[in-house]
């Protein structure tokens, strides 16, 4: 399709209605129009498999499915057939029901390096949860967290080190700290310097995420270099800090039981979400039970106000994370991740190169989490070519704020994603050769999630 004729008066006309009513015009910023071309941010109908279909009536091939969490496809049969058995049994109590020790049980027995789990309905609340627990713990006042990876929670001692720290006292953000991935020397550096004070370093154990200047060259898969994280563990335990792996979007990608059960390397503390209900609410903090055991009643030390959420525990949520896990051990779920991804990062880069613009459009990430860069003439990382990419895969029906797979994609959707990236590296080598992709644009470039001014 011509990006001139693709329109989406409906998805507008919604956009409006959404920032009349909802601050940003999403409930989750990363979700905003922002993020898309200039009137080009699809309003979803509904879903099914790896596909979506807009209010205007197209239909799309989806990845990154629901940030990440929707990983076995929209509307899953054996998760809504879970779901639906509960229902009709009610979804919350006055005391635990049978399924919170059920979905407990099959937690732990998916990822056996933790002990015990609680579980929540969002990231942001079981890493909070897990930094309390550290400072509790230790009584240490510091946070460390990875300075690489984007994003940890929505609570004061993340969000006051990005540019968004409108509201957060300076107080509060003072207490955390930052390392580089990667490099364990800088990172003993900082436990010297603040010695006795960091209560817990916290870090995404793998990520797509670019290594600061200083750290290690790590593969482009997003692993960690040999003998890191276990270097990270002995640097904790030497310092007398919590280790604490962010799993959220590790979890169930790199292997049933994370990156913690594919690396060998088992923290103290960790977290759990997105992949785990498949786009049902549901989270999870885990860990070693004499540290979890301190948000409990069977200690004698001072109680630690771990986790406790009104909603941590509905039924249907629980059954949801159960057939999710369910599915992923006995269908092999994590390895059809890794072969879709593998056949879409090999067709991408052919089609770039082919096109002239394989340094331009760089796809980068393990075959399961596969994110793109788009750079300029320089080589630079550039809003304005993302810009003129985004609406070209729009235009071909392929919404692809990152190339995260779902294994419900079919090969042929694999194809028909590259033969549309084929055609967007056509216009982007124009662009690249004109020097200005601003013809290509018609509107405002995307901008990023985390910045201070609107």
């Amino acid at each position: 399709m011509d990006t001139e004729q693709f329109r989406l008066p409906r998805s507008r006309a919604a956009n409006e209605r959404l920032h009349a009513l909802i601050p940003g015009g999403a409930h989750t910023y990363a979700k905003g129009d922002d993020q898309y071309p200039e009137n080009l941010a699809p309003v979803i109908s509904h879903g099914h498999g790896a596909h979506v279909w807009d209010i205007d009536g197209n239909r799309y091939v989806e990845y990154g499915s629901g940030l990440r969490s929707v990983s076995l496809g929209h509307a899953h049969p054996r998760v809504l057939e879970a779901v639906r058995r509960e229902l009709d049994r009610g979804s919350n109590f006055v005391r635990p029901s049978i399924v919170e020790v059920e979905a407990a049980e099959r937690f732990l027995a998916t990822v056996p390096t933790a002990e015990m789990v609680k579980f929540a309905k969002n990231g942001s609340d079981a890493t909070t949860a897990a930094v309390r627990l550290a400072r509790a713990v230790t009584g240490r006042p510091r946070v460390a967290i990875c300075a690489d990876h984007p994003f940890f929670s929505v609570d004061d001692w993340f969000i006051g080190t990005t540019p968004m720290s409108a509201g957060i006292p300076a107080a509060t953000t003072e207490l955390t700290v930052a390392f580089p991935y990667g490099d364990l020397a800088a990172t003993e550096e900082l436990l010297t310097r603040y010695e006795g004070e960091v209560a817990c370093l916290i870090l995404e154990p793998a990520s797509h995420s670019e290594p600061s200047p200083s750290s290690q060259l790590r593969s482009s898969r997003g692993d960690p270099t040999p003998g890191y994280l276990a270097g990270l563990r002995e640097l904790a335990d030497r310092h007398g800090c919590v280790l604490i792996f962010d799993e959220m979007i590790t979890g169930f990608r790199w292997s049933e039981a994370g990156a913690q059960g594919l690396y060998g390397v088992v923290p103290d503390l960790s977290t759990f979400g997105k992949a785990l209900g498949n786009g049902f609410a549901v989270s999870a903090l885990a860990g070693r039970r004499d540290l979890m055991e301190r948000g409990g009643l069977r200690h004698s030390g001072d109680r630690v106000f771990l986790l406790s959420t009104t909603h941590g525990a509905e039924t249907h949520s629980l059954a949801a994370a159960m057939a999710v896990q369910a599915t992923y051990v006995e269908e092999g779920i994590t390895a059809r991740l890794h072969a879709l991804g593998e056949r879409l990062a090999a067709g991408v880069r052919d089609a770039a190169a082919g096109m002239g613009v394989g340094e331009h459009i760089v796809v980068r990430g393990r075959a399961s989490n596969l994110v793109f860069a788009t750079l300029d003439e320089n080589r630079q990382p550039s809003q304005q070519y993302r810009t003129l990419f985004l609406r070209r895969l729009l235009a071909g029906g392929v919404l692809a704020p990152s190339f995260v797979v779902s294994s419900a994609l079919s090969e042929a959707d694999i194809d028909h994603t590259v033969d549309v990236v084929a055609q967007a590296c056509a216009v982007y080598r124009k662009a690249l050769d004109a020097g200005d992709p601003t013809p290509w644009l018609a509107g405002r470039p995307v901008k990023p999630v985390f910045r201070r001014l609107a």
